[in-house]
Order: C-alpha cells, then structure tokens, then sequence
C-alpha cells in the first residue's frame, strides 16, 4: 500500500490545481443534461424554445463561459482545455434541439431530403422538362449527390434518420479550417480560442442546417486556409516548394463548393481577389483557379437555370436598398419574432463593433493580419450584385464571421503576440550568455484577480454566448413541426395519385416538396396580394375554382397545418383570424370533403363534382 506521506506535500495541490477546468465543464454538462430532461416543447410560443427552456440551461451556459474565460486566458493551460469548451458549447447550442424535437427542423431541410430521395429514386439528373422550377438542384447535385450515397452506405431509409444532427456536425467540421487560418497569424492561444468562441456564438444565421451551404462554407473556409498558409510569401516551412500540390487540392476543394452551391463561388472569388490584391499574397493562381472552374460549371451544367434568371440576376445589380432587405422578403410580427430578430441583429452588430474595437486597438494587427481584416470585408461587395431571395444579408454577415471574430476577440484581450512579430523579436534580441539549468518548483496555477480587463470582457462574451440563443431558436415555433403534423402530410402523399395537386398557404410544412416530381404545390401566399385578398374574402369558392383544373385520375387537395399558421403569423402574412376563417369555409364547403384532421392541421380534397 502507498503511504501518502512519501509523496512530494505540493503533489495533490498541484494536481487539483491543473485539473480545475474540468469542473466548470462537468457543471455545465450536469446543468445542460437536466435541462434537456426537464424542458417540454409540445407548446411553443411566439419566443420558440427561448421561453421553453428549463433555467438550468441558461445556468449551464453561465458556467461553461465563465470556465472558458479564465481557461483561455492563462498562458500554462494547454490548447485541449479550450478545445473542450468550445465542443461542449456547440454542443449545448446545437445538440439540443435534436433532443428536445422528436422530428428534424426546417422547412427547407425536409426539401433537401426529397431532392436525395428523387436522386434515390430516379437514378439521375433531371431537366426543367421533368421537374420545373426543382431542376436547379439537379444542376447542382454535389451535396445531393453525396447525401444519397451516405443514405445507401448507411442502410437507412432516408436522410430524415439523421439530418437532425447535422447543425451540430456541420459546426464542428468549422473547426479545424478556421484554427489553420487563425495559426497562420498568431500562435497566441487566448487569441485563437477566444476568437472561435466568438465565431461560434456569432454564427446564428442558422446556414449550418441540413443543406449544400453547411458544407459549401466549411470548404470555403479549407480553400482559404490552405491559400493563407500555402500560397502566401512566407507560407509554409517549405516555401513555396511543392505548390503543384496544393494547387490541386486546392481544385478539388474548389469543384466540391461549385458543383454544390450557387452563392459560396462568388463569395469565393471576391475574397480570393481581395486577398491576391495585397503584397503577401500576391499569386493568382487560387483566383484564377476558382474562376476557371466556376465558369466552367456556368457554362455547361448550370447553363439552364442561369439562362432563365439571368434577367432577374441583372436588375437587381446596384440595388443595394432591396439586395439587404431581411427576413426572406416578410416583416417579423410579434412581440417574440420582433424580440428575437432584434436579438439577431444586436449580437451581429455588437460582434462587428467589437472587431472595430479590435483594429483600433491592437494596432500590430492592422499590418499582420491584414488578410483576416480583406476576409471580413471581401463579401461587401455582394450586397451590390444580389438580394438571394432577400437572404444576401444573412450570408453576407457569415463570411464576413471569420475575419471579424479574430479581430473581435483581440478587442477582450490585452495585448496580443502575432507569428510576424515574434520573429521580428527573435532576430533582433542580443544573445544571452549561457546559464546553468537549475531545477525550480513551478509555481501553482492561480485563477485571475478580479481586474476590469477581466470581468468586463467575461460580461461582454456572457451576454454575446446568451444572446445566441434567442437568435438561433427564437423562431422554433415556425421551424418544428411536431410527429401529429408530419403524420399528417404524409397521408396525403401516401394516397394522392400521380399530377395531383397541393394547395396550402405558404411551404412552411414538413414533406413540403415530398415526391415533388409526381406532384405539383401552389402556395397561395406566394401570389399576387390582390389574389390573397380575394381568398380571404371568399375562400372556400376562390381556392375551388383555382384547383378546378386538375383533371381525374388526379386530385386537387387543401391542406393547412400549424406550420402554416406559425409562419404566416410571425412574418406578417395572414393572422390567425384570417386563416381561422379560411379553414371554416373550406369546412362548410360542398366542394370540399375532410381527408383527415388532428392537431397538426387539415386536410381536404375537391370533390370531383366541383
């Protein structure tokens, strides 16, 4: 048996001492587990999961930003601790709602899934001839593609089995591009650890969903972190030895993002520009590279769709007032859809100020990070080209995240080493004489006085990482359809018969584009707001006369679900009134017959004698 006595009197100390990060993560972790096990969202408000949430989540939070802060900011720590904080907040942020939620979020995530389910079904691309306005995503398969091999691969029924998780996946896959590209100006670990924490609760805009962007983006981010670290004067232990190399992964990394995304090229191409513009990284190769293949894929594959937006594409070139019109084109209504996008929009604001801060006050950043400061601002310009069905604002502000949260995070510490001039200080200091290594006792490590450059930097990024939150779920209430609404739209689809068709408010619906190369949808908010009009004074007549024209075998279906109504409430469309009463007109209709009904909506069909 060991006699305690034998050990060193500072052993355990010491130990307890290195091993105290560990703490305020396990506390988080306790809190966030029992806030999952005690938080109900079978009835979602206006704030989405904000007000649903159990309190020790926030506590959980707390603790997990207050652990990281007085972590990240002693020198002695290793970079793994910081590591694992910033896994456990993408987990809390991002895990939960594939807990809390029995089905996957997001209209348009249930879309992606029928484009892999058609590639599943079909064997291959289609054109606009088989499947109108949804041959644009066959003419950009790549994401699609990939996701129907990892369907087969896995044996799973469709990509619905795990696209819950994807947020969480897609954030991590972030993480290692964005550490090559802060290492490649500054081996501070304060300034790198906090900048992806910052980059990590700033990205709210919710792209990490099930979709071509999540990972369109994380290659964006791998092609600039092999141009900074591989193409620029200085890049590399070996220079510019072997840039063949490079040159082609950095082609295969580039095809990947054009084959599968139509925005993240272009915002590609800007930064590349910008970045071969300096006097560092002044190669064109990855610029032209990228140019290259991105109009290569235009031209041929692409060429369709592109010929029949390029009209809508030209006009809206210079017209920046409507290109930063937010909110997909509707204006948040409520006091929860207002509060939370005001939330949004005070974290972004307030991440974009601190940036400034940041290039005002660490002045040796300003000349060696120039290239992060080109990245923040490079997708400026793109504000000028598109609206991106008013969402170019929301993707504006995420490419411009990596570049700005590393200037940001510099304005919390003081002040910050950069790889260029601690070799500027290594060659100009005088050598010291030698002296002999006497053995010392290492001093223990000590929590931070409470000092002002502390606390107000722990408040800042406390109130920046609860912030998240309201700007990430607020608007759940649109974006879960509970299992009863699921089960109900696949009854229709389950039994409409080929060139059927769906008429229901808005998309906002789970299996909303469900086997859309058989079936056709009309979306009546989409419509000209004299038409709209016209339904809501007289809905049940108005909609039978509309869906007339489907001719038998084909059948002609009304479905409103809580979907639906969420959406069109919270943007502003039609209030609950309004649809209340075009429900109970279809109801009292003889053109009309009830299909199905629960909690989750209502489904009719036109009778054929209409």
């Amino acid at each position: 048996m060991t006699d305690l006595s034998d050990l060193a009197p500072a052993a355990w100390p010491a130990r307890a001492a290195a091993a105290w990060p560990a703490l305020p993560l396990l506390v988080a972790l306790a809190l966030w587990v029992y806030a999952t096990r005690h938080t109900d969202v079978s009835a979602l408000d206006d704030f989405g999961l904000v007000s649903a949430l159990h309190p020790t989540f926030w506590a959980g939070l707390a603790v997990l930003t207050a652990g990281f802060w007085f972590t990240v900011r002693d020198r002695r720590r290793p970079g793994a601790w910081s590591l694992a904080y910033v896994l456990v907040l993408l987990v809390m942020e991002r895990a939960t709602q594939a807990l809390l939620y029995p089905t996957p979020l997001y209209a348009w995530a249930w879309k992606h899934d029928a484009v892999i389910d058609h590639l599943l079904t079909s064997g291959g691309l289609q054109g606009a001839d088989r499947l109108g306005d949804m041959a644009v995503y066959d003419q950009w398969p790549g994401f699609f593609a990939a996701q129907a091999a990892l369907v087969r691969l896995l044996g799973v029924d469709n990509a619905a089995m795990y696209m819950a998780w994807w947020p969480l996946v897609s954030s991590v896959l972030l993480l290692l591009p964005l550490l090559l590209i802060y290492r490649t100006f500054t081996e501070d670990r304060r300034l790198i650890w906090t900048a992806v924490w910052l980059f990590c609760v700033g990205n709210w805009v919710g792209q990490d969903y099930f979709s071509p962007q999540s990972v369109a983006f994380a290659l964006h981010l791998g092609v600039l972190a092999v141009v900074l670290r591989r193409y620029g004067r200085s890049g590399g232990p070996h220079g510019r030895q072997g840039q063949a190399v490079w040159t082609v992964l950095l082609s295969v990394l580039v095809t990947a993002i054009v084959v599968s995304h139509q925005l993240t090229p272009g915002m590609l191409v800007v930064t590349l520009v910008a970045l071969a513009l300096t006097r560092r990284y002044r190669d064109w190769v990855p610029a032209v590279t990228t140019v290259v293949i991105f109009l290569a894929w235009c031209l041929t594959a692409a060429l369709p769709f592109l010929s029949a937006a390029m009209p809508d594409m030209i006009r809206s070139i210079g017209d920046i007032g409507a290109n930063v019109e937010t909110g997909y084109g509707t204006t948040p209504t409520g006091t929860g859809a207002v509060a939370t996008s005001w939330a949004a929009r005070l974290l972004s604001g307030s991440v974009l100020l601190l940036a400034l801060a940041g290039v005002v006050r660490q002045r040796v950043l300003r000349h060696r990070a120039l290239p992060l400061l080109l990245i923040a601002a490079a997708p400026l310009p793109m504000f000028a080209a598109s609206s991106y069905g008013s969402e170019m604002i929301f993707r504006v502000l995420m490419f411009m995240l990596p570049g700005a949260a590393f200037f940001a995070a510099a304005a919390l510490l003081p002040k910050v080493r950069t790889l260029a001039a601690d070799a500027a200080a290594r060659d100009t200091a005088p050598p010291s004489p030698a002296t002999p290594v006497r053995p010392r006792r290492v001093p223990l490590p000590a929590l931070p006085r409470p000092r002002y450059g502390v606390w107000v930097p722990l408040l800042v990024l406390l109130a920046g990482t609860l912030a998240f939150v309201p700007s990430y779920s607020g608007k759940d209430r649109v974006n879960y359809f509970p299992p009863r609404e699921v089960a109900l739209v696949q009854q229709l689809f389950d039994q409409a018969p080929d060139d059927s068709l769906v008429v229901a408010a808005n998309r906002n619906y789970p299996l909303a584009y469900e086997q859309y190369w058989r079936i056709d949808h009309y979306w009546f908010l989409d419509d000209d707001r004299r038409h709209v009009d016209e339904i809501v004074r007289d809905p049940a007549t108005v909609l039978a006369r509309d869906m007339a024209a489907v001719e038998p075998p084909a059948r002609a279906y009304f479905l409103l679900t809580r979907g639906q109504t969420a959406n069109s409430e919270m943007n502003g469309q039609l209030d609950r009134a309004q649809l209340d009463r075009i429900r109970e007109s279809v109801a009292s209709s003889p053109a009309f017959e009830l299909v199905a009904e629960n909690d989750g909506g209502v489904l009719y069909v036109l009778t054929p004698a209409s």
